[in-house]
């Protein structure tokens, strides 16, 4: 008959980030040797590291990989509610590009180093977090994949330097990014001849995989997740 045994171990854990900062990350991956391709997740910045994120990096995991889910708001207010420490964040303009880009390259290099690792790591953000991941697929060369969910104010003047191949899920009801933002970004990577694929969905605003939040969309994100999860096997594998 054969073993049907699946496990998942889900834990926080601390990395190093910018400047050797110890940064709380959240981080889930199916129980066993692998190897395993790792995704390194971004949260947004209006709910922040919250429960939803945690889901999230669960599914990934579910699904084959080593998700980490670094706590950008960890030095804004450490041990505080998710809500208290993004709203704490926001009240000072967000996390800085610099702080962001270390912590993200070194929760890409935790992943990598693990001996379940199968050495090939992918980043993942939603809103801002989406914005992040566009911006760390160009300024660093440690990821394999990148997949922007919704990232409004997507720095496309730094397009000509992606590095890896890239994924876009938007809402066609989003205002941030727009439909007239999305079809400016990829203008972008298409005068640059960058690979990527981007999908758009109607009905669907910001934030609409998020099932603990009023835009959730269940048809429109589970669409979603298997376009994700098709990308992913396609270039981590």
């Amino acid at each position: 008959m054969g073993s049907y045994y699946e496990g998942l171990l889900a834990e926080t854990v601390f990395i190093q980030g910018h400047e050797g900062d110890q940064v709380l990350a959240y981080l889930a991956r199916p129980v066993g040797a692998g190897p395993y391709p790792g995704v390194v997740f971004l949260h947004g910045a209006v709910s922040g590291w919250d429960e939803w994120t945690r889901e999230a990096a669960r599914r990934l995991a579910q699904h084959g990989h080593a998700a980490l889910a670094p706590n950008l708001h960890w030095r804004e207010a450490p041990g505080a509610a998710p809500d208290d420490a993004a709203a704490e964040a926001r009240r000072r303009g967000g996390e800085p590009d610099d702080r962001a880009l270390g912590d993200i390259d070194g929760a890409a290099r935790f992943l990598r180093s693990q001996p379940y690792s199968n050495g090939k790591v992918a980043i993942m953000g939603v809103c801002s977090g989406g914005r992040q991941t566009y911006l760390a697929a160009c300024k660093l060369t440690v990821f394999d994949a990148a997949v922007d969910c919704w990232g409004g104010r997507a720095p496309i003047d730094l397009t000509g330097s992606l590095s890896c191949p890239l994924i876009g899920i938007f809402g066609e009801d989003d205002q941030s990014p727009s439909p007239a933002d999305v079809a400016a970004t990829e203008a972008e990577l298409k005068k640059h001849r960058k690979g990527y694929e981007f999908h758009s969905y109607p009905g669907a605003g910001h934030m609409f995989f998020a099932w603990t939040r009023p835009s959730y969309r269940q048809e429109q994100a589970e669409d979603g997740w298997k376009k994700v999860f098709a990308f992913l096997a396609k270039h981590l594998s």
